[in-house]
């Protein structure tokens, strides 16, 4: 499957670099030839949250031949707010109708029916679904992070990457440090060894809480539950798979795409307590074991009035490497001083191979990076260690099925009479 802006393992940094000028040329020559607006691209968005309106902008930019057709969310005024935020910046690249603005959990089909390129940026336990059923419905896809919340999520994801291979259409990944030149260049160079044998790596991603908003009158607890869906584990996964997931990718990357033999993991609750936090942990920190015996230690959290931290720093026997930072110290003193923007990159390529007819398809990395994360998400509510061996052959899904969910459902976790919702409990919860 092909990787823009990853190096294979045996190229030099200086056939990278002309590598990815060549990239970087073919996009701006794509986007010239279609600056007529010819041959449209329809452009279809499921969910309407701040991500996917920034990936269905840079999609416009990357083609001024896209045009915005069709959109869904839980929330149909959700729909039409950001539809009417995006034409503000893409003017006339924007033609969503009021007949195209769909709501509830089966309006993806409509989106997906309506368009030629689907931007799937929703709750994450939807994301292997609806690839699937574009990619089955002949659309290229973009899929945001992470690519499922469970292993059962993650075996689709998987045949969805085979058949998009097999009808050649795209599956872009927003895991975009891939798209990233300075953090490819710096990769590049762990590999040549600037830094020697790589001896351990730390992953951080430390911050407050994803938005917390106030639960509006009149919500039923489904519709709540939606509204806030980074708050409840069986709609995003839980912090690991949602934050962790690009640094446990841009580890295995520089470990040469390795996944890890097993990992152990803590977590639970400290500070962010009260219901407006849903049911999810607030502190994570896992130890994965990789099979040249490298480890790597990682840590989130989301609580408000700490130190917050975002990094991945590679630990080498000649140095250090801080990939995020574009930075390598010790015998090597190198330092990145380019400019990228790794989402708008992520579209521009996209384009290109839909243009062009040679699908790219980053389905190997999208599964095992998101599983990563997974097996540390179910070590820390568990209490146990958890192996790849494990993970992969695991049939756990969080109810319900994304399959079976349908609007007005009861959902699968209610507060008690406090007011608050069950966690996990580790040494106790069972899973895999």
């Amino acid at each position: 499957m092909t990787t823009p802006d990853r190096p294979a393992a045996g190229n030099t940094r200086r056939e990278f670099l002309m590598a990815s000028a060549a990239v970087a040329g073919a996009v701006g020559t794509s986007n010239a030839a279609f600056a007529g607006g010819s041959d449209t691209l329809r452009v279809g968005m499921i969910g309407c949250g701040g991500r996917n309106s920034g990936a269905a902008v840079q999609a416009l930019s990357a083609d001024p031949g896209a045009r915005l057709v069709a959109m869904c969310d839980i929330f149909t005024d959700r729909v039409k707010a950001k539809r009417e935020a995006i034409k503000a910046q893409k003017g006339e690249q924007v033609a969503v109708d009021d007949d195209h603005c769909f709501g509830g959990f089966d309006g993806y089909k409509h989106v997906i029916e309506s368009s030629d390129v689907v931007l799937i940026a929703n709750a994450a336990k939807f994301h292997p679904l609806h690839a699937m059923a574009a990619i089955k419905a002949g659309k290229h896809v973009f899929v945001e992070k992470p690519h499922g919340i469970d292993p059962a999520g993650i075996k689709l994801l998987r045949q969805v990457a085979a058949l998009a291979t097999q009808k050649n259409l795209s599956l872009v990944s927003g895991l975009n440090s891939r798209y990233h030149s300075g953090y490819a260049e710096t990769i590049q160079r762990i590999h040549d060894g600037a830094i020697g044998e790589i001896i351990s790596i730390e992953e951080n991603f430390l911050r407050a809480p994803y938005v917390v908003i106030d639960r509006k009158e009149g919500l039923t607890e489904l519709e709540w539950q939606c509204s806030t869906q980074y708050h409840f584990h069986w709609l995003s996964g839980d912090d690991v798979p949602q934050s962790l997931v690009h640094n446990m990718d841009r580890a295995s990357w520089a470990l040469g795409n390795a996944v890890p033999d097993r990992c152990h993991g803590l977590g639970g609750r400290s500070s962010m307590t009260e219901a407006i936090y849903g049911d999810v942990f607030d502190h994570h920190s896992v130890v994965y074991e990789y099979p040249n015996g490298v480890k790597v230690y990682a840590f989130c959290r989301t609580t408000e009035g700490c130190y917050n931290n975002s990094s991945s720093v590679v630990l080498g026997s000649k140095g250090k490497a801080d990939i995020t930072r574009a930075r390598i110290s010790g015998e090597t003193d190198w330092r990145w001083k380019g400019r990228c923007n790794p989402y708008q990159v992520e579209h521009d390529v996209l384009f290109e191979a839909i243009r062009s007819g040679k699908a790219v398809n980053n389905g190997d990395y999208m599964a095992n990076s998101t599983l990563t994360t997974i097996m540390g998400q179910l070590s820390c509510y568990t209490g146990k260690e958890v192996t790849w061996q494990q993970a992969s052959e695991s049939d756990f899904s969080y109810a319900p099925n994304p399959e079976d969910c349908r609007d007005g459902m009861e959902p699968p976790v209610k507060p008690d009479a406090n007011g608050t919702y069950p966690v996990p409990k580790p040494g106790f919860t069972r899973l895999i």
